[in-house]
């Protein structure tokens, strides 16, 4: 009896370790923006082109990256493992609420290095100037190439104006 119970549980924890999703990073980040293979999915039109705006308020937690941040970096990565051309990719991270903190110039920033590489690579990013005024951030304070908008509300109607969609998560 224990030796069927071992052949059946032996069984029924294969396919489980073979559904063992595989986290992938890259091709143009390599230390953040991690993205999953999808079953029959295997490529995105070559001639897609996205203009996407990722809207984040939510600050990341404690001693972490924004997470919100991030997943600007794994639209990309996706998109671009599957053969999209990384020019075809325009993003803008329009950033409001406690969010803001999270562009700070400070060392201790641990959003700061993939902000910095994500601006480098010529992602945008926008700060709520209305929630950067009410917790008393100015210009100055943040990563140098963040933009102020007067406010996200105006930051996306301007994006949308230009063929930006608004990315809902």
């Amino acid at each position: 009896m224990r030796m069927m119970l071992a052949i059946l549980g032996a069984m029924l924890a294969a396919p489980l370790a073979a559904q063992e999703p595989e986290v992938r990073y890259g091709p143009i980040f390599e230390e953040f923006g991690p993205h999953y293979p999808v079953e029959g999915i295997d490529h995105v039109p070559q001639d897609a082109e996205f203009a996407v705006a990722f809207d984040v308020a939510r600050p990341a937690d404690d001693d972490t990256r924004n997470r919100g941040f991030e997943s600007a970096a794994r639209f990309i990565n996706m998109h671009a493992s599957l053969g999209v051309d990384p020019e075809n990719i325009r993003i803008a991270v329009v950033v409001h609420g406690g969010a803001v903190k999270d562009l700070l110039a400070s060392a201790d920033n641990p959003s700061r290095a993939m902000v910095e590489h994500l601006l480098d690579y010529g992602v945008r990013f926008i700060v709520c100037g209305q929630s950067a005024a009410g917790q008393g951030i100015a210009q100055e304070d943040l990563i140098p190439g963040v933009e102020m908008a007067l406010s996200a509300m105006t930051a996306h109607a301007l994006l949308q104006q230009r063929g930006y969609t608004v990315n809902p998560f």
